[in-house]
């Protein structure tokens, strides 16, 4: 299933990711000064998944590091952690609070952007989304999504 797309005499189909992603860029990419900027990728590094982002409070930043299997690019802030993972890494998934999933890695406006505190051995950027996402749980005492109980 598609949404035709084009100029008259030419035509091209969209899926439903094209558009789901196409909307996700729209209403996250604002203007302005205040708008949230995208961290990026560190230099002879490739994405080939895109970039999103998972941040945390800064506290929870070093209880997570030695329970993670492979860390990627890792930034942080006064204030929060930010952990590079895959597109889309959110299906699927309800991050526990008080993570944030940020969408095309997009960090809010703020005095003070993150830096970039671990990056590792590979030319991939990501964490493991899986891997980060049962380590929060845990740390948070969230049951992951698949072990809650489904109500009636």
């Amino acid at each position: 299933m598609g949404v035709r797309a084009g100029s008259v005499g030419a035509s091209r189909v969209l899926s439903l990711d094209t558009l789901v992603r196409i909307e996700r860029g729209r209403t996250a990419s604002g203007a302005g000064a205040g708008a949230p900027r995208p961290l990026t990728v560190p230099e002879g590094m490739r994405a080939p998944l895109g970039c999103d982002a998972v941040a945390m409070p800064a506290r929870l930043g070093p209880l997570l590091m030695p329970r993670l299997p492979r860390v990627g690019c890792v930034y942080a802030d006064s204030t929060h952690w930010w952990w590079l993972v895959p597109s889309d890494s959110d299906v699927a998934l309800d991050w526990p609070a008080p993570a944030h999933y940020a969408t095309g890695a997009l960090v809010p406006a703020s005095p003070g952007f993150p830096g970039l505190i671990h990056t590792p051995d590979s030319t991939l950027p990501y964490t493991p989304p899986i891997p980060l996402y049962l380590a929060l749980c845990r740390l948070t005492g969230t049951p992951p999504a698949w072990t809650r109980q489904i109500s009636a």
